[in-house]
């Protein structure tokens, strides 16, 4: 079993309960944001991910960590939930958890996660247009957009919402004429 299936089985059922929880107080939104802040420090920090992760660390040390990370801005419920998961022996997969969330969160919302590629900084208008686009794509009540430059795309976006992909990149379009002319000749 690769690394991707067993944090996905482990991370499943504890996005569930965090869900049923927020869901049982009335926050399911504000656990949300709360989860995308949390997401935002991970991030940020490969240390704090690698400290998370290692096994020789002890529980109240980790427990110490996520307290002075998170106090005041979470939940308690969600606080008692980062407890769990270091008690648990779960905390390695704390990404993995708050990933699954925000993906349930989606589902419930009819919100799909457009990852857009763009070679520039896009203004908000192009990042209106293209939720627009979206939408009408898949027909879902909002759109969210993961959004990262690429300045090897050239000119142009690259579009990819779930299995869809929409190549809109000068990268695409020289890579489809140079195919093209292959075949010809």
């Amino acid at each position: 079993m690769n690394d991707t299936t067993l944090s996905s089985e482990i991370a499943g059922p504890y996005a569930k309960a965090l869900m049923s929880v927020a869901d049982d107080n009335g926050a399911v939104d504000q656990v949300g944001g709360e989860v995308a802040e949390l997401l935002d420090v991970l991030a940020s920090s490969e240390d704090l991910v690698a400290f998370l992760a290692n096994p020789l660390m002890p529980a109240e040390a980790k427990k110490a960590v996520m307290r002075q990370i998170a106090d005041g801005k979470v939940s308690g419920f969600v606080m008692n939930f980062l407890m769990l998961l270091v008690d648990r022996g779960r905390i390695a997969f704390l990404q993995p958890v708050l990933q699954q969330y925000q993906s349930l969160l989606r589902e419930r919302n009819q919100t799909v996660l457009a990852d857009v590629t763009s070679a520039v900084e896009l203004s908000e208008d192009q990042q209106n247009a293209i939720r627009d686009r979206v939408k009408t794509m898949t027909g879902a009540n909002s759109v969210e957009l993961s959004i990262e430059i690429d300045p090897s795309l050239i000119g142009g976006l690259v579009i990819k919402v779930g299995s869809q992909v929409i190549d809109a990149s000068l990268r695409g379009q020289l890579r489809r004429i140079g195919m093209q002319l292959t075949a010809t000749a």
